[in-house]
């Protein structure tokens, strides 16, 4: 079964069609970059898939539930890294995660044996004591990573998380990511402008002007649309064709 099922999805901001007629699915286990210029709809996408705005036209399916008819199911399917941090600076990253739990009404017995266990997978069990304010960015997005995982989502969904990382820290960052979809099974949506966080191998949605441009296996839609992935991007943001 997919773990996201997007239909028929369009949105807009007054008379400004943000969204149009979008549509794909990810398989369990998977990691998808959604790639697109800046203004191209990858922001709405990821507000509407977490119900920041409500679907106007379209449906979204998360692990099986209707975001629109059974919104509570779906979002327990769901972890999120928005591009800006939304970490509670002044407090640990113990404190952080115990707080994330709470609100999900974990059991503290429960909430101990998962805080234990992402703290290891993200290499920060050392780290768990020390303010998020005193954490340089790389750490902090891994803060954010182990919080999103906490409550057992099927996908995890991040907005451009490699924003303000050194290239060093943002290479480190995808190659963690992609490690938990093989290890853990869990299905990641990626969103970025930068060509060099794709992959050949990763599941790719390019956008453009809020219409899926492109779809299909990196190196395959590369090959397709020019060759490389910088000529077919040029090439589909450039003329915006549907294909």
């Amino acid at each position: 079964m997919n773990v996201l099922e997007v239909s028929d999805l369009s949105f807009a901001y007054g008379a400004r069609e943000a969204l149009r007629q979008i549509g794909f699915s990810l398989p369990a286990g998977r990691f998808a970059a959604l790639l697109g210029p800046n203004g191209a709809g990858k922001s709405t996408l990821i507000a509407l898939l977490t119900r920041l705005y409500d679907v106007q036209r379209g449906e979204i399916r998360v692990g099986g539930h209707s975001l629109q008819g059974a919104p509570r199911q779906a979002l327990r399917q769901l972890g999120v890294v928005f591009q800006q941090s939304t970490l509670d600076l002044d407090l640990s990253v113990e404190q952080n995660l115990r707080y994330h739990l709470a609100l999900h009404g974990i059991a503290r017995r429960q909430a101990d044996v998962r805080i234990e266990l992402e703290l290891a997978r993200q290499h920060l069990t050392e780290r768990r004591h020390e303010r998020v304010r005193d954490l340089n960015g790389g750490h902090r997005r891994r803060v954010e990573i182990a919080r999103a995982l906490l409550h057992e989502p099927r996908l995890l969904l991040l907005d451009e998380p490699s924003a303000g990382l050194d290239p060093a820290s943002r290479q480190a960052l995808g190659e963690h990511i992609r490690q938990l979809c093989r290890e853990q099974g869990i299905s990641v949506l990626w969103t970025t402008h930068l060509l060099d966080e794709v992959q050949p191998f990763d599941d790719l949605l390019i956008v453009h002007q809020g219409r899926l441009v492109a779809s299909g296996r990196a190196e395959k839609v590369s090959l397709e649309h020019g060759g490389s992935l910088g000529s077919a991007f040029h090439r589909l943001t450039a003329s915006g064709v549907v294909v």
